[in-house]
């Protein structure tokens, strides 16, 4: 469990100093996973429904019953992604974005998570903007709709001037392992006021090295584990969708286990310089 320090929900705790544990974030979809996550020392949870499919916006209740279920230290930051696929979105859906930002924000979210893209592949500024706009205290996370940008410097200095928090990156690689060189980059350009977390692939015998070798303060897993339904009774042939699951009696939840490894790999590990 995080320490009770008594912060706001929207502090990010930042370390200082070695011996300060580095920020370890993890994607959760449902309460059980929140609850998990935090028991293992997760200090932010990134909310979502659908990880299986990367993560999309999450329920209202399902943010409420979150954020009551979890200590006020751990934030927990709310996903805003409409749907599945690529992150060129139309004036709908875009407004439902923005509806869900404010009550998110109302709710008691303690961040946001989005990204947009343009056609030509820059980041989307102007809507970025209005999400932003939508809830202005809370901290934005700009998620790997980046690691999909055209130009990730241009991207650096946009998230930069729009004031957001953080942005997660793989590098623009397959996973942060492979895109390490990449990240090391985007955290030297960054500057002061833009975090680089690094995520996709973070496991335990890899995150110290990851720190090491890019520079980053945070990282960000989602600590998958896969639970079997404990239907005795189950109706074959009556598939719940177009395009069924391998089995709709097992689904994804939150490893606790492996988020405890990734905390403990990173306990002892010296926190890098203030840049």
């Amino acid at each position: 469990m995080v320490e009770q320090s008594g912060l706001p929900r929207h502090h990010v705790r930042v370390p200082a100093a070695a011996n300060v544990p580095l920020v370890v974030e993890v994607a959760v979809d449902s309460v059980a996973g929140a609850k998990a996550a935090v028991a293992a020392g997760a200090h932010r949870l990134e909310l979502c429904s659908a990880l299986e499919l990367g993560g999309l916006t999450p329920s209202l209740g399902l943010l409420e019953a979150v954020v009551a279920s979890v200590p006020r230290t751990v934030p927990v930051c709310a996903m805003l992604r409409p749907r599945a696929g690529d992150f060129l979105y139309d004036a709908g859906e875009l407004t439902a974005m923005q509806r869900d930002a404010e009550r998110f924000a109302a709710a008691g979210a303690g961040g946001l998570v989005a990204g947009v893209l343009r056609a030509d592949g820059m980041l989307d500024r102007d809507r970025l903007q209005a999400l932003r706009a939508a809830a202005p205290a809370l901290p934005f996370t700009c998620h790997r709709a980046f690691d999909l940008c055209v130009d990730a410097f241009a991207a650096l200095a946009t998230l930069r001037e729009l004031g957001c928090a953080r942005v997660l990156t793989s590098g623009q690689a397959a996973n942060a392992v492979a895109g390490a060189a990449a990240i090391a980059t985007y955290v030297a350009r960054a500057g002061a006021h833009l975090t680089v977390m690094a995520g996709a692939g973070v496991r335990a015998g890899n995150v110290a090295e990851l720190v090491r070798t890019t520079g980053v303060r945070e990282v960000h897993l989602s600590a998958t584990a896969w639970l079997t339904s404990g239907m005795a009774f189950r109706r074959p042939g009556v598939p719940m969708g177009a395009t069924p699951p391998a089995d709709e009696y097992v689904w994804r939840t939150t490893d606790g286990a492996a988020v405890a490894a990734v905390v403990a790999a990173l306990r002892s590990l010296p926190a890098p310089p203030r840049r």
